[in-house]
């Protein structure tokens, strides 16, 4: 299986940014999905997941701001950050996974909040 993130870069506060996994080499439509942000020297934190069947989760530092999606016909699951803040920075992980221990991460991609 194969992840790539694509979408990330700089922003102002306030601003923007649509985030993209592309997913190959799985059954797209089967795995839940989740974006981890992974602040500059911090560990990876969860910030939005959605099950196979469309259930999502958020963390509450983004709940109202960010959106997560996913579309199992182009196998691509997406992160739509709105009303971004300098701690948004960091760099944001797919992952997908069908259990604990099934599962398969994207090399990440950066995301900058700067004004």
């Amino acid at each position: 299986a194969q992840l790539v993130e694509s979408g990330g870069g700089l922003a102002q506060p306030g601003g923007s940014l649509t985030l993209s996994c592309a997913a190959s080499g799985i059954i797209f439509a089967t795995y839940a999905v989740k974006w981890y942000h992974a602040a500059p020297g911090n560990q990876r934190d969860l910030v939005a997941s959605m099950t196979a069947g469309s259930t999502t989760y958020y963390a509450d530092s983004v709940q109202g701001r960010f959106t997560i999606s996913r579309d199992n016909r182009r196998e691509m699951t997406f992160l739509q950050m709105n009303s971004l803040k300098f701690e948004d920075t960091g760099v944001y992980y797919c992952h997908v996974s069908l259990g604990p221990n099934h599962y398969f991460w994207g090399p990440g991609v950066q995301v900058v909040v700067s004004s």
